[in-house]
């Protein structure tokens, strides 16, 4: 019988822990907005910045001919 109980019990454990897990997954806390922006930032910067630079050698190139 006891045996039976804690198998029961563990199972029930299991579930909830799993379940608050995926709903827990779901919620972007601000961090995770925050860490998001930033990227977002970076990747824009990056982009300006290669665009920069192309400009640049399209420029240097012109200059040649």
């Amino acid at each position: 019988m006891r045996s039976e109980w804690l198998r029961k019990m563990a199972l029930a454990l299991i579930i909830g822990m799993t379940a608050v897990g995926v709903v827990a997954c779901d919620d972007e806390g601000p961090a995770e907005e925050a860490g998001e922006s930033v990227d977002n930032a970076m990747d824009d910067a990056g982009d300006s910045m290669e665009e920069a630079g192309e400009d640049v050698q399209d420029a240097a190139e012109d200059a040649q001919d």
